[in-house]
């Protein structure tokens, strides 16, 4: 009897990782999603994560700890420092996590290993996106080649695959490639400061990307805002 190959996920809860767990089921994977509790003042979005892994069929969805928030030196985990509503392109915003997906990755690799699992998904981007250095493809392929250097499978010669398959894509067409594959996000949280409930703010980087995505793809956008964004979008 033949069993589908495995692949772990890593879901944020936000519009692209949710694209990327149903990119991996359509392939024929079977989908192990991981979630990051890292500190982020929008724990919102570990909840929509759980929602979104029972919503696309994740075999399993696990949520790991790991407090970056303690280092500081990111508005995502420091309530002291604001979030920035108006972000310039051309350097690199408040909000990036350092070293965040390098973290991530490390613990979608050591969990990959011991399943037995030869390819890794993260959804990632570098066409719209907020200017941080490890959404590039620069650092997928450095990733790359530690899995390679760094793991018994990669010794072996069979290093996990690190899949990035939004990477090159407009927040346009991700939002249409998930919409084709059944994708609900109404589900998903994007805001960097959603409350609660999931609503989000409606005017930091986050949310701008995300609108835009929804206006740029002609597709109504689901997002829950905050009463003042539902009757002042």
């Amino acid at each position: 009897m033949l069993f589908p190959p495995r692949a772990v996920i890593l879901l944020s809860g936000g519009l692209d990782s949710a694209t990327c767990l149903a990119l991996a089921r359509q392939q024929g994977f079977e989908c192990y999603a991981l979630s990051v509790a890292y500190g982020q003042r929008h724990t919102a979005e570990i909840t929509a994560a759980s929602h979104v892994a029972t919503a696309l069929g994740a075999h399993e969805h696990r949520l790991v700890h790991v407090e970056l928030g303690q280092f500081g030196g990111s508005a995502l985990t420091d309530p002291g420092i604001a979030i920035p509503e108006n972000h310039e392109a051309g350097g690199i915003p408040i909000t990036y996590v350092p070293a965040r997906n390098t973290v991530m990755l490390s613990m979608a690799l050591a969990w990959a290993e011991a399943l037995g699992a030869c390819d890794i998904f993260i959804g990632v981007n570098a066409v719209d996106y907020s200017g941080y250095p490890d959404c590039r493809p620069e650092f997928i392929a450095a990733f790359q080649e530690l899995a390679r250097l760094a793991t018994k499978a990669g010794i072996e010669g069979r290093p996990p695959a690190i899949h990035a398959p939004l990477i090159a894509l407009s927040k346009a067409e991700i939002i249409l490639q998930g919409v084709a594959l059944g994708v609900d996000y109404g589900l998903t949280v994007s805001c960097y400061q959603a409350d609660d409930k999931g609503r989000a703010c409606g005017h930091c980087d986050a949310c701008h990307l995300r609108r835009a995505g929804f206006m740029a793809a002609n597709i109504a956008d689901p997002t829950r805002y905050t009463a003042h964004q539902e009757d002042n979008p």
